[in-house]
């Protein structure tokens, strides 16, 4: 008897949701080379373009210099370094929480804090969109496990009457395939009705959304009472890569303390935290960028409306073009491609079956010039797809 891999990629490669990776080949910006072929890039989650920032590179050079490179051990044996905690502290002021806990990457934090909080006995209510890191989460977390209507106050207040034991609300900030905004103040307000906590996972919002890049709690104007637990990723806005949850003493002791993918791995190097800080300083000095970017948010619908195609409703870097069918998708991506310009396709199971898009993200170092680069190939290469079954 043996596994029958070969049938499974074969079907998968039938249904056009065979998924390739993209070789890379100079640093993250808007102009790459990806598997040999000059493109302008439209899918990086670099939302201010400080990935390949010379500062924050300068950072992570001198870091390394001073710090090393690996972290060495986890950082309850001796992996807990000095710009590691420096970084908590900075994270924690930028949230307007007592403090924050550093994780290698979003997927950990989120495992991390719900299996932490909650088991056997209580409650996790999820967005039926959150991202997958959550889903698995909640399933984990051996916690009674449901999932509610997308950013629907009524159909959580349904399901928080029949939780049991402690309950956890967990949403994205913003959802990532979509680029829409999480229903905050009417979801905490469900919440606390039911003595609920409300977790947020901010990956795509911190540097994005807020009068300061604060996120989709600052940018609803609400606080740690109204979301106790909040996440945050590195490795989009900030251009770095890690994350951190942010909350009360006790919240961030406990994950210390119960949190096994906190416990069980060594921490993230030393010299990235202060190439983070360095990225911090900068998303919050230069707020210029989030203007730019808003800009280009702003002109991007505008042009697609133009064009007829269909969006969905996103204020956000994230800016969805729905196509349906997967082949289309795949159409639409290659004929981009051609003209020199890399949009990726995001088909099931990332997405819902006849919800195949292709997913435009905008960025900080996006120039006016090569969005309407953009908008021009939209406007050639959409009517060709049109009428494509």
């Amino acid at each position: 008897m043996s596994f029958d891999l070969a049938s499974r990629l074969a079907e998968r490669r039938a249904a056009d949701l065979f998924r390739l990776r993209p070789l890379l080949q100079t640093p993250q910006g808007p102009l790459v080379q990806v598997d040999g072929q000059k493109l302008l890039a439209f899918c990086s989650n670099d939302y201010l373009g400080l990935a390949s920032h010379p500062e924050v590179i300068r950072a992570l050079r001198t870091g390394a210099e001073r710090w090393g490179v690996g972290g060495g051990a986890s950082h309850l044996v001796i992996g807990h370094g000095a710009p590691h905690h420096e970084l908590e502290q900075a994270l924690a002021e930028f949230t307007g929480r007592p403090r924050a806990l550093l994780f290698s990457t979003g997927y950990m934090a989120n495992l991390a804090a719900v299996t932490a909080l909650v088991g056997q006995g209580d409650t996790v209510l999820e967005d039926r969109l959150n991202h997958a890191s959550l889903l698995d989460a909640g399933l984990l977390s051996g916690a009674r496990f449901s999932r509610y209507l997308h950013n629907d106050a009524v159909s959580l207040a349904n399901r928080l009457r029949k939780a049991s034991g402690n309950c956890l609300v967990v949403t994205d900030g913003v959802f990532s395939m979509d680029g829409d905004l999480a229903e905050l103040p009417g979801l905490c307000s469900e919440a606390r009705l039911k003595d609920a906590w409300v977790m947020v996972d901010d990956a795509h919002g911190f540097g994005t959304l807020g009068a300061t890049g604060g996120g989709v709690v600052e940018h609803f104007g609400l606080g740690p009472d109204d979301v106790p637990v909040l996440v945050g990723t590195l490795g989009k806005a900030f251009g770095t890569a890690g994350a951190f949850v942010a909350g009360s003493e006790e919240l961030i002791e406990t994950l210390i303390q119960f949190a096994r993918p906190y416990i069980y791995t060594t921490s993230q190097s030393p010299a990235l935290a202060c190439a983070t800080l360095k990225s911090l300083q900068l998303l919050r000095d230069e707020s210029w960028r989030r203007e730019h970017l808003q800009r280009l948010i702003r002109r991007f619908r505008e042009g697609a409306a133009g064009i007829g195609l269909s969006l969905m409703d996103s204020p956000t870097p994230i800016q969805p073009i729905l196509v349906g069918d997967s082949a289309r998708a795949l159409k639409l991506s290659a004929l981009l491609r051609a003209r020199g310009l890399l949009v990726g396709a995001i088909r099931p199971p990332t997405v819902p079956a006849g919800s195949a898009r292709l997913r435009v993200t905008l960025s900080a170092a996006h120039s006016e010039e090569q969005l309407e680069q953009l908008l021009e190939a939209l406007a050639e290469c959409w009517p060709q797809v049109q009428g494509d079954v």
